[in-house]
């Protein structure tokens, strides 16, 4: 996991303002990497995959996306419908994007005065040079 280390180093240094960078897989609950500019409290590492998988495999984010499925008349499988998810916090800005394999989802957390329409697009970019690293 050394080469996922330094994919995170090196995502972080290519999103603009950011400051951590996380890999999780949410079907074991397993933060798989992290690598941040700052320390960070370890309660907050400790709950990170946690919450990703909250947000992702919640029983109602799990209701949602099969009543969009079935409302656009999209098959049963396991493609998950949220691909996505950007939460504001007081001074942050956190991107969460699935991987390919719809179970491994990468967290980005970036300064609140980060271009967030940039950050977006860098975070989509560096998705595909972690997943060369797994």
């Amino acid at each position: 996991m050394a080469d996922l280390s330094n994919a995170l180093q090196t995502t972080i240094a290519s999103i603009p303002e950011c400051m951590a960078a996380g890999y999780i897989d949410i079907s074991s609950g397993m933060l798989l990497g992290i690598n941040s500019v700052d320390s960070q409290p370890s309660s907050v590492v400790e709950l990170l995959a946690a919450a990703t998988a909250d947000l992702y495999q919640g029983v109602n984010v799990q209701i949602i996306e099969d009543i969009f499925k079935n409302a656009r008349g999209l098959k049963e499988d396991n493609r998950h419908y949220f691909q996505e998810i950007i939460v504001h916090s007081d001074n942050l800005i956190h991107i969460f994007i699935r991987a390919k394999n719809q179970d491994q989802v990468a967290c980005f957390v970036c300064r609140r005065s980060a271009n967030l329409g940039m950050a977006l697009t860098k975070a989509r970019l560096a998705i595909n040079t972690l997943l060369t690293e797994i």
